[in-house]
């Protein structure tokens, strides 16, 4: 079964400032989905315990569905937020390739002669 119709329909709480459920994880910060990860995970190596019961339970099993719930969602923000970044960085690229080709019209306007600009003016009329 996929790990958020397991969340959804066994209605997981993670702990941060009380308890949060599936949803309320996609609103969190990066930061605050690790300290979430954190506790979770502590307490996944608190019961993995030697034992020589090697049986897992139901709390071991929706633990680790917890833990695999929040790394993926911080996988998801940090692709998002490293897509952004690229975005931005090509918008800006674009920006200053543009302000050159303007630069270099304006240098080729400036080394036309007077006869050549007002050609260019009747032909704009």
């Amino acid at each position: 079964m996929n790990m958020f119709e397991t969340a959804t329909r066994c209605k997981f709480r993670f702990p941060f400032r009380g308890l949060v459920s599936v949803e309320d994880l996609w609103d969190l910060d990066v930061k605050y989905l690790d300290s979430i990860f954190k506790t979770l995970n502590a307490e996944a190596k608190e019961s993995n315990e030697e034992s020589l019961l090697a049986t897992k339970s139901q709390e071991d099993e929706i633990l680790n569905i917890k833990i695999e719930i929040v790394k993926y969602i911080v996988k998801v923000k940090l692709d998002e937020e490293a897509a952004r970044l690229q975005a931005r960085e090509r918008k800006e690229k674009k920006q200053r390739i543009m302000e050159i080709v303007a630069s270099k019209q304006d240098a080729d306007l400036q080394n036309k002669s007077v006869e050549e600009l007002q050609a260019m003016i009747n032909d704009l009329e």
